[in-house]
C-alpha cells in the first residue's frame, strides 16, 4: 500500500512537471512556440561577458530571517548592473550564475528534491520569474546551477526507486546487489556504493546524493524536460555540476570522463540548442587542460557540439601561483596550451576562486597588491570571466572551517547585520569586514571595488579586450614578472601588461606595431610604452597594470 501511494503521488507530480515542460506557457499563459532545429549555438553574447556567481542564501535577506532570498537579490540588482551604461556606481556585470535555487533540504542545494520548484527559503517560482524580468530589464542574463549528475535522497524519484526493485523509477538510479568496492575517482578511500532496500546505489560524492542513471532513456528525457521548463521560463542557460561523472562504466578511470558521458552531454546540448540556441552552458570539469578541451566536443558545430564553455581550473591554479611567486611565464604557458588544445571558437571560462575553494583574499594573504593584480588579470583574459560574489571587496574565508566558511554572508556595510539582514545571519560574517565591505569601498577610488568597476568598464569600452584574439608576448619559460599580451580584433589592438612583483619592472622588447598608445586602463604614474614599432618596452609600477589601445 505504501509503495502504491508513493507511486501515485510521484506519478501525479511527474505528470504535472511533464505537462509544464513539454509545452510550457509563457508569462502570459500562451503556449510555447514550436521549436525549430538548431545546428549551432547563437550564444555569442557570452563571449567576453563578465559573470557574477551568487550564493542566494548569503547575498541579501529581505525578510529578516537571516537567510538571503530572491527578493533580496532583486533589491541588489542595481549594484550589479543598473542598466545605465553612463553610470559608474554599479559593478557592470553582464550575467549572473545562481548556485542551486531548486528545492533541497540542505543549505547548499546540491541535493535537489524538486527540479520544478524554487527552494522555499528563497521564495516562490513567481519571485524567480520577477528576478528574471528585473535582471533582463537591466541587461543582465541569468544562468542557474542544474545539478543532474545526482539528486537528493529525498527526491520522489529516489524515494520510489529505493522502495521497490520493480519501481518504474528504479532505472533512474544506478544499483548493484552488492557493494562493488569502488572508491571516489579523485583519490582516497571513500566508498561510493551505499545500502538501501536490500541493495546498493551508486553515489560518487556521498550517500545523500545518489547518482542519476544517464543510461536510462526515461531519465534523460526527464532532464531534457526540466531544462525546457526553465529555458521557456526565461533562464539564459545552465551551469552544469560535476559533468565529468555522468556515466560510470567501472572502478577508477571508468568513473569519470567516459565516452558515454560525452555522448550524454552532446545529446543534452543538442536539446538545449533546439529549445534555445542562444542559451549558454558552462561545465564543471575540474581536470587538466587536455581533458577539459575534450568537453567542447567536435568543431563541426561552431564552438563545439558538446559544452560551449568549461571552467578553467588549471589556469586559475597558475594565476594564483604566479601572484604568489611573481613569475608570469607559467601563466603564459597555460594560456598557450589553451589556445593549442581548445577547438576554434570555444569560449574559455576563467575565474579566480569559487564556492568550493578557499577565498582569494585568504589564499593571497590579504595582500592588497596581489588582490589588485588578480582583478586585472582576470578581467583582461579571453573568454567569459566569472567573479565570485564578494571577491570584488576582498572577502576572506570564515573561521569555522567547512564549505560554509567559503560562502559567508555578503558584507554590504560594517554594521552588526552587515546590511545583509535585520536579523541574525544564517552564518557568521568572515573577519575583516570592517574594511572589506561595499559601503566603505564605494567612495574610495583606490579601493579594490573601484578597481573591479573600472576594469569591467574598460572591458566593455574596448571590444578587443572582451572578444579579441590573444597574442602572447611573455615568454613561455624562464622567469619574468611581467605578463604581457595583445588582444586583437580586425579594427582594434590593445596592449595589456601586468607586473606580478612587488618592485618596479620593465619588460620587452615586444613585437608590437603602432607608433602611439591611448590609455584604456592604466595605474596612475605608469609611463606609456617606449621604443619603436616592433620593439616596444613597458615599465610598470609594483603590482601595476597598463592597458593601452595601439594606434
Amino acid at each position: 500500500m505504501r509503495s502504491l501511494r508513493l507511486f501515485l503521488a510521484l506519478s501525479m507530480a511527474l505528470a504535472a512537471l511533464t505537462c509544464g515542460s513539454s509545452s510550457p506557457a509563457g508569462h502570459d499563459g500562451a503556449p510555447a512556440p514550436a521549436r525549430p532545429p538548431a545546428s549551432s549555438w547563437s550564444n555569442e553574447w557570452a563571449r567576453g561577458a563578465v559573470f557574477y556567481e551568487v550564493f542566494v542564501r548569503s547575498f541579501q535577506d529581505s525578510d529578516g530571517d537571516g537567510k538571503g532570498d530572491l527578493r533580496g537579490l532583486i533589491s541588489r540588482l542595481d549594484y550589479l548592473n543598473d542598466g545605465k551604461p553612463e553610470t559608474t556606481t554599479d559593478l557592470g556585470v553582464d550575467a549572473l550564475w545562481l548556485m542551486p535555487v531548486f528545492e533541497s533540504p540542505s543549505y547548499h542545494g546540491y541535493d535537489t528534491t524538486d527540479y520544478a520548484k524554487i527552494a522555499t527559503d528563497y521564495g516562490t517560482n513567481a519571485d524567480f520569474l520577477r528576478l528574471l524580468d528585473e535582471a533582463h530589464r537591466r541587461g543582465i542574463r541569468v544562468i542557474v546551477d542544474l545539478v543532474v549528475n545526482h539528486s537528493g535522497v529525498g527526491h520522489p524519484w529516489f524515494v520510489a526507486a529505493s522502495s521497490s526493485p520493480s519501481s518504474p523509477y528504479r532505472d533512474f538510479y544506478v544499483w548493484s546487489p552488492a557493494d562493488l568496492g569502488w572508491k571516489q575517482p579523485w583519490g582516497g578511500n571513500t566508498g561510493t556504493w551505499h545500502p538501501a532496500g536490500g541493495a546498493y546505489y551508486y553515489g560518487v560524492f556521498w550517500s545523500g546524493m545518489p547518482d542519476l542513471n544517464w543510461r536510462s532513456a526515461a531519465l534523460k528525457e526527464e532532464v531534457k524536460q526540466i531544462a525546457s521548463l526553465w529555458l521557456d521560463r526565461g533562464v539564459d542557460g545552465f551551469r552544469l555540476d560535476a559533468t565529468r561523472y555522468l556515466v560510470e562504466t567501472g572502478a577508477g578511470g571508468g568513473q569519470q570522463d567516459t565516452p558515454e558521458t560525452h555522448a550524454a552531454l552532446k545529446e543534452f546540448a543538442s536539446h538545449v540548442r533546439r529549445v534555445k540556441p542562444e542559451a549558454f552552458l558552462v561545465g564543471e570539469n575540474w581536470a587538466d587542460t587536455g581533458i577539459i578541451a575534450t568537453y567542447y566536443g567536435s568543431a563541426s558545430v561552431p564552438g563545439g557540439d558538446e559544452l560551449p564553455a568549461s571552467f578553467d581550473f588549471p589556469l586559475s591554479e597558475q594565476v594564483l601561483r604566479a601572484l604568489s611567486q611573481g613569475n608570469a611565464a607559467p601563466v603564459a604557458a597555460k594560456l598557450d596550451e589553451v589556445q593549442r588544445l581548445y577547438p576554434k571558437g570555444a569560449i574559455d571560462a576563467p575565474f579566480l576562486t569559487n564556492h568550493d575553494q578557499v577565498r582569494l583574499a585568504t589564499q593571497l594573504g590579504r595582500s592588497a597588491g596581489r588582490l589588485r593584480n588578480a582583478a586585472a588579470i582576470l578581467l583582461t583574459l579571453p573568454g567569459a570571466p566569472f567573479l565570485y560574489y564578494g571577491e570584488e571587496v576582498g572577502i576572506e574565508n570564515g573561521t569555522t572551517g567547512g564549505d560554509e566558511s567559503k560562502r559567508t554572508p555578503m558584507p554590504w556595510d560594517a554594521t552588526a547585520g552587515g546590511g545583509f539582514t535585520t536579523g541574525t545571519p544564517w552564518f557568521a560574517f568572515a573577519p575583516g569586514r570592517e574594511t572589506a565591505n561595499v559601503a566603505t569601498q564605494t567612495g574610495d577610488p583606490a579601493s579594490l571595488l573601484s578597481r573591479y568597476r573600472g576594469l569591467i568598464r574598460a572591458r566593455r569600452d574596448a571590444p578587443s579586450l572582451a572578444k579579441g584574439e590573444l597574442v602572447l608576448l611573455t615568454p613561455l619559460s624562464g622567469a619574468t614578472p611581467v605578463l604581457a599580451f595583445l588582444r586583437t580584433t580586425p579594427t582594434e589592438t590593445v596592449l595589456v601588461a601586468h607586473n606580478l612583483s612587488d618592485a618596479f619592472a620593465s619588460a620587452g622588447p615586444y613585437a608590437v606595431g603602432g607608433t602611439s598608445f591611448e590609455k584604456v586602463f592604466v595605474d596612475a604614474g605608469t609611463p606609456d610604452p617606449s621604443g619603436g614599432p616592433g620593439a616596444i618596452r613597458v615599465s610598470l609600477l609594483p603590482r601595476g597594470t597598463g592597458i593601452w589601445r595601439v594606434k
